[in-house]
């Protein structure tokens, strides 16, 4: 089978992602790829603990890859470390690396534009799909996940460490996403159908972080995000 790396982030779209191509049977999944910070060993964006996401790689049984960033990394840096980690895997015959977006045009070009650079092909099992469609197959398959980071801008911090259902759903504004697909909210999942048994989790606080950037256009931008502290039970 084809090889391929799966950029797993341990919320909703990366798991759904993989569980169609495992389904298909068409790849070979050689490693889970994630992205965390260096100085507190957390899934970047998502605020996850790494002994969480060791959890779903054991539950899955697949090896693991794991890009440490620093607190402040320029983008620069971040392309160049990831193709520093992405080297070895392409070298041991992985072509293709899986991505869990749906409808972002701008971020799977430039996706699609880093990975030419390594010989590789990004796959997109969910592109295109409504976002609807999507949470209502991804709770048919049997997955549950928890609400781990919201954005500020979009909700406020009840929505951090809720259950994503139908519940949650309802309650969403209308200028936002049900998947979240525009940095709303992520996500962790901690039942699947390709678990041996549920993560027991538990949810011992919220933390809120103000961070300042500049845009691709030089713009400073300050955002406020709500993380769940979420822990092993």
């Amino acid at each position: 089978m084809t090889k391929a790396i799966m950029n797993w982030s341990g919320g909703k779209d990366s798991a759904f992602a993989l569980w169609q191509l495992l389904q298909a049977g068409d790849y070979q999944i050689e490693t889970l790829l994630t992205t965390l910070n260096a100085a507190n060993r957390r899934i970047s964006m998502h605020g996850v603990p790494e002994h969480l996401l060791d959890a779903q790689a054991k539950q899955l049984g697949l090896p693991q890859t794991k890009l440490y960033l620093p607190e402040e990394s320029s983008m620069g840096d971040y392309e160049q470390r990831m193709a520093n980690t992405l080297e070895p895997l392409v070298a041991a015959g992985v072509t293709h690396a899986i991505f869990g977006d749906i409808f972002l045009e701008d971020l799977r070009k430039w996706r699609e534009t880093q990975l030419a650079s390594k010989n590789l092909t990004g796959v997109f099992p969910l592109w295109r799909i409504p976002s609807r469609q999507l949470l209502d197959e991804f709770w048919a398959a049997g997955f549950s996940t928890i609400v781990v980071s919201v954005n500020s801008q979009y909700l406020d911090e009840s929505f951090c460490g809720r259950i994503l259902d139908q519940s949650f759903v309802d309650d969403l504004p209308q200028n936002v996403d049900p998947c979240g697909e525009n940095g709303e909210f992520h996500t962790f999942v901690y039942q699947a159908p390709y678990f041996a048994e549920p993560i027991s989790v538990q949810v011992v606080g919220t933390v809120t972080k103000t961070y300042s950037f500049k845009t691709a256009t030089g713009e400073q931008v300050t955002s406020t995000y709500y993380f769940a502290d979420l822990q092993l039970n």
